[in-house]
């Protein structure tokens, strides 16, 4: 979010549920850059709350210049203990709650003539890996999904790539046990974990005119793996 502010970006900032924090976080950095940065609160996996939102946002009548979807949740299960619900959920939230976003955005940013969509995939989907089942099979979808999107959109002056992100210090990682940090760590060239701000800063780059001439990329950034 503080990406996109500091370049003077107004920003629609979407959360699961209302949070003291993140509110008083977004004023005090709209005012640090003299922006404005409204709060949209809705439930992925309640689709009427959500287009419901959306359609608030879209009656506002401003253009939507740049879209990121970031939302996912993490499941790790080897493939034969993988109940059909936990695969259900997990897809609802990472890709399919996904989609009816993307199609209101996408039809807002064809009215207005351009537009730039960055998806957060994971280098999961790409590679795969033990116990990602859920998680990984879901970020491919998302990869696949963004270099469709791609080829659709370009003649709408409509950019669309994705990241892939590998081990990166987020609550995320914090739930994954210290023996799988430390296996993925080890497995990346700069033994490492990756900070949320190189991650953003891939996203800002590519959400901007810097990058007028990318498009259906799924960029990894993962420390070299």
């Amino acid at each position: 979010m503080e990406k996109f502010a500091e370049r003077g970006i107004n920003i629609w900032a979407c959360a699961h549920r209302k949070n003291c924090e993140f509110e008083e976080d977004m004023k005090t950095t709209a005012e640090r850059y003299g922006v404005w940065i409204k709060p949209v609160y809705f439930d992925l996996e309640n689709e009427e709350e959500l287009k419901s939102s959306l359609r608030g946002i879209i009656a506002e009548k401003k253009n939507i210049d740049i879209f990121v979807a970031a939302a996912a949740i993490p499941y790790g299960s080897l493939f034969p203990m993988t109940s059909m619900g936990e695969l259900r959920r997990v897809y609802e939230i990472n890709f399919f709650a996904q989609i009816p976003i993307l199609q209101m955005i996408s039809r807002a940013m064809i009215r207005a003539g351009y537009g730039s969509i960055v998806n957060v995939s994971s280098v999961v989907g790409l590679d795969g890996g033990e116990s990602y089942t859920a998680y990984g099979t879901s970020k491919a979808a998302v990869a696949c999904l963004t270099k469709i999107l791609a080829r659709e959109l370009a003649g709408y002056g409509i950019r669309v790539n994705a990241v892939a992100p590998g081990l990166i210090e987020t609550p995320m990682k914090k739930a994954m046990s210290e023996e799988a940090q430390h296996d993925m760590i080890q497995a990346t060239y700069l033994k490492r974990a990756g900070k949320s701000e190189e991650v953003a800063n891939l996203i800002a780059f590519l959400a901007s005119e810097e990058a007028s001439y990318i498009t259906g990329q799924v960029i990894r950034i993962d420390g070299g793996m």
